[in-house]
């Protein structure tokens, strides 16, 4: 560990002796039951979360279809990032929660696998997919839209064992 490094946390990974880029070796680990639940918030218009909520928006159900991306994104994400496996997912669980009090939509996803390595990269990509779907769906009637707040909440399994984020207050502007 070096100086930059944060208590409790190991070197980067994806980096060898050398300094170049390769993927995590993962052959070695143990097969566990992995769970990482990720979340993010979209601010919009009150006028914009009123067509999502009565289900007006010219193309359609948008957080059926934002579910229905996220879940996709999810079974995706080996092949949109780099140098993270490709994963067998056993679960997705997306929910939105609407906060008409700041004009806002969260998404969660839960992921799950059984495997040799976390399930957090997915959870995160279904997430910002999920939101970047309202966004694009929306985004005729409101451009200003600010997707915020995108991280990981909880993540169990594997070497490390299970993790769960600190509450931290956001101030809603």
């Amino acid at each position: 560990m070096n100086e930059n490094t944060p208590q409790g946390q190991g070197e980067l990974t994806h980096f060898d002796e050398a300094g170049q880029a390769h993927m995590v070796d993962v052959g070695t680990k143990s097969e566990t039951h992995r769970i990482a639940v990720a979340c993010g918030t979209i601010r919009m218009k009150p006028e914009t979360l009123a067509i999502i909520q009565s289900g007006t928006a010219k193309k359609g159900d948008v957080l059926g279809i934002a579910r229905i991306a996220a879940i996709m994104a999810a079974k995706r994400t080996g092949d949109l990032i780099p140098l993270c496996h490709p994963l067998a997912l056993t679960r997705v669980v997306v929910n939105f929660n609407i906060d008409t009090s700041i004009s806002s939509v969260t998404c969660t996803a839960q992921v799950e696998t059984y495997g040799k390595t976390g399930v957090e990269m997915e959870a995160l990509t279904a997430v910002q997919v999920g939101l970047l779907t309202i966004y694009d769906m929306c985004k005729a009637v409101d451009r200003r839209m600010v997707i915020m707040n995108v991280k990981v909440m909880e993540k169990y399994g594997g070497k490390s064992g299970d993790w769960i984020a600190e509450q931290i207050e956001s101030s809603p502007d």
